[in-house]
């Protein structure tokens, strides 16, 4: 019977935890770049469960590629999932392709990379920026 009490306390400790860990809260930061430097302002602060949910999608479903890049110029844009009780952030950083059609993802400093098609490029810029890609200057 006393194991029986054990394993049913282990069930809901288990139990609370997953649930805790599931329903964190969690918002994307986006910065944007100002002038041609590397300098960047608060853009926007994703709290919806939505959009967050649909940004987490489209990353987790990158096929990222290992390869060390050098691009010509800062990117356009900055964003990090930040989660309440967290203090360390993934820092993803987006350029806007010369034809605006397309956008370039970097992380871990340039170890990770990746142009997203055309369809994805334009529903992750939808969602991070509030804005369609092809209307961008």
């Amino acid at each position: 019977m006393k194991k029986m009490m054990n394993v049913i306390a282990l069930i809901g400790i288990i139990s609370m935890f997953i649930a805790g860990c599931s329903n964190q809260e969690q918002s994307v930061e986006v910065q944007k770049r100002i002038g041609d430097e590397n300098n960047y302002e608060d853009f926007k602060l994703i709290t919806n469960h939505q959009q967050v949910q649909k940004i987490r999608e489209i990353i987790d479903n990158i096929d990222w590629e290992t390869a060390k890049v050098q691009m010509a110029r800062p990117a356009d844009y900055r964003f990090a999932f930040q989660f309440k009780n967290e203090a360390k952030a993934v820092l993803y950083e987006l350029w806007i392709s010369p034809n605006k059609d397309k956008v370039e993802l970097i992380i871990d400093a340039g170890n990770k990379y990746v142009q997203l098609d055309r369809n994805t490029s334009a529903e992750l810029f939808k969602v991070l920026i509030g804005e369609k890609l092809s209307d961008q200057k």
